[in-house]
């Protein structure tokens, strides 16, 4: 056991064994701590300083095993780009098991760049330490903007060069925190190649695990919290301007978190066709294709449920259009929480109508769109305008009679109680962000051995509402030199 507990209760490996592969992490030759979360070690019921000590570290690195770990490689497949890959599943990555946290939900630990397993495909297992920060930088950020996300307890330097198309670059491995790994190309390989009886089992553990609120043997009900989960979900995203960059089928999660964290981003100004990541170049998974992409994954998730949903295929076109019901709501259940999270943003009061609502936000969006307004920034300073500052925004565009005309209409129909409305914007919409220039500043840092570049962001990303002296720096937009030419990478 090595000084601690870490309290496994595997139910993915006593009821879904054949969901994957039973395979052992591959020793790191030096492994050394990058950074270990406290306060999720705390909230996971594990010992940080533990953690941080020589044998928690073997542990992190995955060059010892914890007692009661069940490592698993799991299965899965996936529409990537559109086009299906029948047998995908984790190359590098191992799940170690579950957690029942501080507050009795249940968890995945998993290490990811834990070495090669039966689903590497020609890789080598290993992830890079740039990708691992950015996850851990990432993730982090999301967290604390109150979006449902899979979280980094740790990263470990591995003390090994690997190999990528740019030459060498240090390994890292980095353990994983997630409701689940379940993924939509998980129900896909499940409508493949298992029996009947597997089928109802994956949707019964999915149910209970994930949405226990939809009665057993309902398939429609839950088809229909999927699409909850991850209408809610999406919606968050296009609030603060994140774009996830890779929307495969395989990185959807059942549960409704965010997760794969690859050539994800955040929108400097807001722009529905922005794209960074590297191998989109037809614009599939840009910003403002994001929800339709989300629609279109679940459809394939409800298509996996066929054989459960129409046994009988005298009810099976009945069945198909109640299913495509569901997942035609998407649209108005994203809207829905897209114009509660807008109305926040703009301090609207709840009693004017989604009409209205939608008319105000989306024809500041155009204005946004038009001016190539900063989309973090702007929502700040509406705020300021609020305060007193008339022109905090009208001075930063071109057509200030429209910009003027669009304020005043906003401001005829925010409450009659400025300060305390502008103080409640500033609660939902944050002052500082994992801004793209200020992930790779640090990630460069991190490369030369310099770590002190992401702990700062880190500890600013952590309290990202509140206003602090001294980091101006991180509340502003990159320099344009910067955003004409970024892009990012998988990490692969």
């Amino acid at each position: 056991m090595h000084g601690m507990d870490w309290g496994f209760d595997n139910t993915f490996a006593r009821k879904l064994d054949w969901l994957g592969a039973a395979v052992d992490p591959v020793p790191v030759s030096a492994p050394s701590l990058l950074t270990v979360n406290d306060s999720l070690a705390l909230e996971l019921g594990l010992d940080p300083q533990w953690l941080a000590s020589t044998d928690g570290v073997a542990h992190l690195a995955g060059n010892a095993m914890p007692e009661g770990a069940q490592p698993r490689a799991q299965a899965y497949a996936g529409h990537q780009f559109g086009q299906f890959s029948p047998l995908l599943g984790d190359g590098r990555a191992h799940l170690l098991g579950e957690v029942v946290d501080a507050h009795g939900a249940r968890r995945d630990l998993g290490l990811k760049g834990s070495g090669r397993t039966p689903f590497s495909r020609g890789g080598d297992g290993r992830a890079a330490l740039g990708p691992v920060l950015r996850e851990l930088i990432v993730s982090e950020a999301m967290h604390a903007l109150g979006i449902p996300t899979s979280r980094v307890l740790a990263a470990v330097a591995t003390g090994e060069q690997i190999l990528r198309a740019d030459g060498p670059t240090p390994g890292a491995v980095l353990t994983r925190v997630a409701a689940s790994h379940l993924r939509v190309g998980t129900a896909e390989l499940v409508r493949m190649r298992a029996s009947d009886a597997q089928q109802l089992a994956f949707a019964d553990y999915v149910r209970r695990r994930h949405h226990p609120q939809v009665v057993e043997g309902d398939h429609l009900g839950l088809i229909d919290a999927v699409v909850e989960a991850q209408a809610s979900l999406i919606a968050r995203w296009m609030s603060v301007g994140f774009i996830h960059g890779v929307m495969n089928t395989d990185n959807m999660t059942l549960s409704g978190e965010t997760i794969d964290y690859g050539p994800c981003a955040f929108l400097e100004a807001h722009d529905p066709n922005a794209v960074f990541s590297s191998i989109d170049t037809m614009g599939r998974y840009r910003f403002g294709a994001q929800p339709s992409i989300a629609q279109w994954n679940l459809a394939r998730y409800a298509e996996t449920l066929l054989p459960l949903l129409a046994p009988d295929p005298s009810t099976e076109s009945d069945l198909i259009e109640a299913a495509t019901e569901r997942i035609r709501a998407f649209e108005t259940r994203f809207r829905g929480h897209w114009l509660r999270l807008y109305r926040g943003k703009l301090g609207l009061p709840d009693a004017l109508s989604d009409t209205a609502t939608a008319a105000l936000t989306d024809d500041l969006l155009a204005i946004m769109i038009a001016e190539r307004l900063d989309h973090t920034r702007t929502f700040r300073l509406l705020a300021t305008v609020l305060r007193g500052a008339d022109r905090a925004v009208a001075d930063l565009v071109d057509d200030s009679v429209r910009w003027l005309d669009w304020q005043s209409r906003w401001l005829a129909d925010v409450t009659t109680d400025p300060q305390s409305t502008a103080d409640a914007m500033d609660r939902v919409n944050p002052a500082y962000l994992a801004r793209n220039h200020l992930v790779e500043e640090a990630l460069a840092a991190a490369a030369t051995g310099d770590l002190a570049p992401t702990e700062a962001l880190l500890d600013v990303l952590r309290d990202p509402f509140t206003v602090r002296p001294g980091l101006d720096r991180y509340a502003a937009p990159a320099p344009a030199s910067f955003t004409a030419a970024y892009v990012t990478f998988c990490g692969t």
